[in-house]
């Protein structure tokens, strides 16, 4: 049985191969070429490598690289900081043996976290490891549109992402950079435990029906810790642009928070407040219409 580590490694040693073309490292392109990418046997050369030991790497096969090893391959590879740090993370996991058991205890949102998101004036939401929506504020509802429609299972920001159903009319104009940071994070999580049967249900299913996410997957991009910008189109708003950040919630490895903010006295935070008084008075006509309906019921 293939170490599922190994695989991972092999997977992300072919994608970042395929993405060097020979001029990138020195190299003349040669006469016609089957791989747009390096060859297994160029790669392996600059690395220092036997060629059939660095093939077996990247077939998954039980090889134990040195750390040595590594570091040469990350710099034939091209590799930054973060990569690098993945790339160890995937070749020191595949020397152990697959435990027999993985922690896979659920996800929770201690009630502090909820009560932060309450008070919080700013888009949050909290996100498991594999990118499932586990709490949110007003405000991330008022910018993403309600997650009440949807069953539990189906809250996955992935899931979510490339289905476009939970924010309605609302669309991203920088949809896939926003896509491969979420891929990136996911990436992250299925290093710490391949076979994780969430991250599988996921990935398995967005491979089946979308092609942008096998094209973007197969990118084996990376993103451990994550921030930026995105911009928002909001019906009746406009565009809103907002920084955003991920926080680790106390505790180690699993849930984070995922916050927007934008600029004090900026156009964003005006129109950010907007959405807010927008959302705040139809929450106010749903809740006064439920009332009333409650009402009649009960006559």
């Amino acid at each position: 049985m293939t170490h599922p580590y190994a695989r991972e490694l092999g997977d992300f040693l072919r994608a970042r191969r395929s993405r060097l073309r020979p001029r990138d490292v020195g190299l003349e392109p040669g006469g016609r070429r089957k791989v747009t990418g390096l060859r297994r046997e160029e790669l392996a050369l600059l690395a220092g490598l036997s060629t059939d030991y660095y093939q077996r790497m990247e077939q998954g096969r039980k090889v134990r690289p040195s750390d040595d090893v590594l570091d040469a391959l990350a710099g034939a590879l091209g590799l930054d900081d973060e990569e690098h740090r993945y790339l160890f993370t995937l070749a020191r996991a595949a020397r152990r043996p697959v435990p027999a058991r993985a922690d896979r205890a659920p996800e929770r949102v201690p009630d502090s976290t909820r009560r932060l998101l309450r008070v919080m004036d700013t888009p949050a939401v909290v996100l498991g490891r594999h990118l499932d929506l586990l709490a949110w504020n007003p405000m991330a509802e008022a910018l993403l549109g309600s997650p009440d429609a949807h069953p539990p299972h189906r809250l996955n920001m992935l899931l979510l992402l490339f289905d476009d159903t939970l924010t309605g009319e609302r669309s991203c104009p920088d949809w896939e950079r926003q896509a491969l940071d979420y891929i990136g994070m996911m990436r992250a999580a299925v290093a710490t435990d391949p076979t994780h049967p969430r991250a599988t249900a996921v990935v398995g299913e967005l491979s089946m029906r979308s092609a942008e996410f096998r094209r973007l997957w197969a990118r084996h991009d990376v993103r451990a810790s994550v921030s930026g910008t995105k911009t928002f189109r909001v019906p009746g708003v406009g565009d809103i642009v907002l920084d955003w950040d991920t926080y680790q919630l106390p505790g180690g490895p699993g849930p984070f928070m995922l916050v927007h903010t934008a600029e004090p006295g900026s156009v964003d935070a005006d129109r950010l407040q907007l959405l807010a008084s927008l959302h705040a008075n139809r929450s106010a006509l749903a809740d006064e219409r439920l009332r009333q309906e409650d009402s009649v019921r009960r006559r």
